[in-house]
């Protein structure tokens, strides 16, 4: 008999559902980079009953056969004009493969005009977080060394640093100065 359960080694995809497919489609593409690898379409009595489209990160050069899927779900309800949330996901989080890359991104998309709602240097990642249009949270981010953070992951979990959101500073990241945690300073 099997005592505890097999630990897994990572999530494999997420499934979110959204209002307008092709509009979706364009933030994934367009703004977050992700490439459309394949799409269901309903036949017959098996599977879900609506389109779905399926979307790869850049793994080391290779595609997977999908990390988000989006399924269209056209009765949604709009998202709350006043950025409450409007769905049990928190935030979606994608990693940028290092620092340049995620500062590219950050001008990438400043300018596109998407709307920089928070940034923010927490203890293990420098971090972006900006809406998608269903009004998802997706935050972008890079890792920091493991030394930075592993001595006191708690520590690093706590720490928030919120920083500009609009313009020149928007697109500043700290190197220098940034904490270690459980090492004396």
């Amino acid at each position: 008999m099997q005592s505890k359960p097999v630990a897994p080694i990572g999530i494999n995809h997420l499934v979110i559902n959204v209002r307008d497919i092709a509009e979706s489609h364009r933030f994934w593409t367009d703004i977050i980079g992700l490439k459309q690898v394949g799409t269901f379409t309903p036949r017959g009595d098996h599977g879900p009953r609506r389109v779905m489209q399926f979307y790869s990160a850049d793994h080391d050069g290779r595609l997977t056969h999908h990390d988000i899927a989006l399924m269209e779900c056209p009765d949604l309800p709009a998202p709350a004009a006043d950025g409450t949330l409007t769905s049990a996901i928190g935030h979606i989080a994608i990693a940028l493969p290092n620092r340049e890359a995620w500062l590219r991104q950050l001008a990438y998309l400043q300018d596109q005009g998407v709307r920089f709602e928070r940034r923010v240097e927490h203890g293990m990642t420098h971090s972006l977080y900006i809406r998608d249009p269903n009004g998802y949270t997706v935050e972008l981010l890079y890792e920091l060394p493991r030394a930075v953070w592993e001595g006191d992951i708690q520590e690093a979990l706590n720490h928030y640093v919120a920083l500009p959101t609009e313009g020149e500073a928007a697109l500043e990241d700290r190197v220098e100065g940034v904490p270690v945690f459980g090492h004396a300073s």
